[in-house]
């Protein structure tokens, strides 16, 4: 994997975050020169079935309850002073029976084309506000949609409403295109597991529609390793226990990454699972849906065979769901039309822990 340049003019992000200055991650508080040394992996280890609701560097700081949380209406506080949060650049847009939000940079006037930025479980588009803010100033028309059952998007109930298999997902999505006006060859990029996947599975459906395609850290080969959360969801009981963790989202996030999620940006990836249950429910039932071994096997023999349209694999190095080897074996197989670039300092979300990379990056591939 080609290494991602690293500025000379600035100090490096991964820097500045240990010298405690960044704007999107913050430093894991601490009191004492013993909890520093204890930072790190040793934060983030389980220490029993219902410690996972407070397990991350940005719950342990953010949310402190007195003895009987019941009595103070705590819940409610919280939800209240977070609820206008996050939705930078979004607006709602109906497409067909479901209603989907949408952020949206730049207009069809920008001359160098539209990108569509597309998510993974359990995460939501909020990942991708720097990157379509910054590629929006490069002259690009950026759209980033919640999928349907994530972030703010409606979370239809599972069964009667949406099946949330990779087929409904696929016919939404197409509805959601339609409805934006993005009919001719678009720039897509798409990281992540479950949802993450359906988006490259759709491309392998509609490889007429991609100009260019960019993959950010998902799983591409049949032998990608599934985090735990995703497994522990498809047994009975405690699947349904926890995917109404809260804080299961942003756990998610800093368990890949390096870093601490700034408090601000840890509440958005918080609020939908603090508003109600759908999305704990939404994420179960599209977890259970998909066949991951399945998926992982289509989209590697998929773009192996039979992909055509440029492709650029941008990988955080950092990682700690998905080792570098699955970017590696990846563009092996498909050698004569995917590249490689490594975002050094990324963790498994680049587009929140070094966005100004995956812009770099981007810019580079789209304008050859």
């Amino acid at each position: 994997l080609a290494t991602a340049s690293r500025s000379s003019s600035a100090t490096p992000p991964c820097c500045r975050i240990l010298l405690g200055a960044r704007s999107s991650f913050r430093p894991l508080a601490s009191s004492s020169p013993a909890q520093d040394e204890n930072r790190g992996t040793s934060s983030r280890q389980s220490k029993g079935l219902f410690s996972f609701v407070t397990d991350n560097p940005s719950s342990r700081n953010s949310i402190q309850l007195p003895n009987s949380p019941a009595e103070d209406g705590n819940l409610g506080q919280m939800i209240s002073q977070i609820e206008n949060k996050g939705r930078d650049y979004g607006s709602y847009r109906r497409a067909g029976k479901y209603t989907w939000f949408v952020r949206e940079t730049g207009s069809f006037t920008s001359e160098k084309g539209r990108i569509v930025f597309v998510h993974g479980a359990p995460t939501q588009s909020y990942s991708y506000r720097v990157v379509i803010a910054q590629m929006a100033e490069a002259g690009y028309h950026c759209y980033a949609p919640d999928w349907l059952g994530f972030g703010f998007s409606e979370k239809p109930q599972p069964i009667y409403d949406f099946s949330y298999t990779e087929e409904s997902y696929h016919e939404e999505f197409d509805r959601l295109l339609n409805v934006l006006g993005v009919d001719s060859p678009f720039f897509l990029v798409i990281q992540g597991f479950v949802v993450g996947s359906y988006g490259l599975t759709w491309a392998l459906k509609n490889p007429s529609r991609i100009s260019k395609l960019v993959i950010l850290n998902s799983p591409l080969t049949a032998s990608a390793p599934l985090p735990g959360i995703f497994q522990q969801m498809r047994f009975p009981i405690l699947g349904e226990f926890t995917c109404q963790n809260a804080m299961l989202s942003e756990q998610f996030v800093e368990g890949g990454s390096p870093y601490a999620l700034d408090i601000d940006d840890a509440d958005v990836y918080r609020l939908p699972y603090l508003d109600s249950s759908g999305p704990g429910f939404a994420l179960l039932e599209a977890t259970r849906k998909s066949s991951f071994k399945d998926l992982t096997t289509r989209i590697e023999s998929g773009f192996s065979s039979s992909w055509t349209a440029p492709t650029l694999v941008a990988w955080g190095e950092a990682d700690k769901y998905l080792p570098k080897s699955e970017a590696e074996n990846f563009v092996k197989l498909c050698r004569d039309i995917v590249t490689s670039k490594l975002l050094l300092g990324a963790g498994h979300l680049p587009q929140e822990d070094w966005p100004e990379k995956v812009v770099e990056a981007l810019k580079e591939f789209f304008r050859r």
